[in-house]
């Protein structure tokens, strides 16, 4: 691992360093004085950066040949570069620009987290997964959904806080730390793997292995809050190719088999508990189902009863006591009887 601090109150010298750090760029600091402090740690392939900025600085930086996301953790980004001022806050992460397009905008009192990586990974995780051929693009700079930025954030903060930090010289945990990133930028960002096209995307990436390692994870997993970003980058495939293999081998989507394995366990906890002991509430809440009403619903379409019913029957119920209509199976690996998905 490599190491480096900078920091400065001199416009010119700032604007030298992180020409050197990124690409050749210009700032304006609109007449105040304005500080910036940079620390980086990087590996081969990969550098991350704690930028702090205590004022208003504008740049205008030429393309930086590699993928530059951007976490933000205090006061904002405003980005420019498509010709609209998109403000980025606290807790949201971004693509800055294309690896080949210059971008724009202003840090505005920010402090972030400054990924770089060679955006020749994303063609080596997508592995063809792009419909009409040729490289992975980007088609958008914000992550498609809340939890596709939490993953992704979550990803950047762990790369930086605990393998680049980590101790020296373990090669293939950053190597393969960096794949993962790559698939969780993929998962998470709109881009032309994500292309409707005319067939599946990668068909190899949609089979029968992907669903599997996929349900499993969602097994594993469903007691976290996590989405279909997750999902995909957990099996490093794209989030269509998880949505195809699901749909061709299971017929459902991988949401809707996250919703079957939690409603399972809720069904479990409920048939352990008593009523003196828990609450429909507190166990339909602990499995994710945070509105009651569709909770019931889903519930008495998979087992016949209401939860609450379940709940007063207690621990030494029998099949009997319940009407027989069973939940649709899950894999053999959550312990429901039934062959599961092909």
């Amino acid at each position: 691992m490599r190491s480096l601090e900078f920091r400065s109150h001199r416009l010119a010298e700032v604007q030298e360093f992180l020409s050197w750090a990124y690409a050749p760029i210009r700032l304006g600091n609109h007449g105040h004085a304005v500080g910036v402090q940079v620390e980086r740690i990087s590996s081969d392939g990969l550098s991350m950066d704690r930028l702090d900025v205590d004022s208003t600085l504008s740049y205008d930086a030429a393309a930086l040949g590699r993928v530059c996301l951007i976490t933000v953790h205090h006061g904002a980004v405003a980005d420019t570069t498509t010709g609209r001022r998109v403000v980025h806050g606290p807790g949201e992460t971004f693509l800055l620009a294309q690896p080949d397009r210059p971008c724009t905008g202003e840090l505005c009192a920010a402090r972030c987290t400054v990924t770089l990586f060679d955006p020749g990974l994303l063609d080596q995780v997508a592995e063809g997964a792009v419909p009409s051929g040729g490289p992975v693009r980007f088609t958008g700079q914000q992550p498609v959904d809340a939890a596709a930025n939490r993953s992704l954030g979550v990803t950047v903060s762990f790369l930086r806080d605990h393998v680049l930090a980590g101790p020296d010289g373990n090669n293939l945990v950053v190597e393969t730390a960096v794949r993962h990133l790559a698939a969780v930028t993929l998962s998470a960002l709109p881009n032309t793997t994500m292309d409707d096209g005319l067939g599946w995307p990668g068909n190899h990436d949609a089979g029968p292995e992907t669903l599997r390692r996929a349900t499993a994870f969602i097994e594993d997993n469903a007691h976290r809050d996590i989405g279909l970003a997750d999902i995909a980058a957990a099996v490093f495939v794209t989030p269509r190719a998880v949505q195809y293999a699901f749909s061709r081998h299971a017929d459902t989507t991988p949401l809707g088999y996250l919703r079957r394995v939690r409603l399972f366990h809720a069904h479990t906890d409920l048939v352990a508990a008593t009523p003196h002991g828990a609450s429909v509430i507190t166990i339909a809440a602990r499995w994710g189902f945070n509105h009651q009403g569709r909770f019931a619903a889903a519930y008495r379409a998979a087992y016949g009863v209401s939860p609450s019913a379940t709940l007063r029957a207690g621990p030494d119920q029998t099949a009997e006591s319940l009407q027989t209509e069973q939940p649709p199976p899950l894999t053999a690996r959550a312990g429901i009887p039934g062959s599961g998905p092909p």
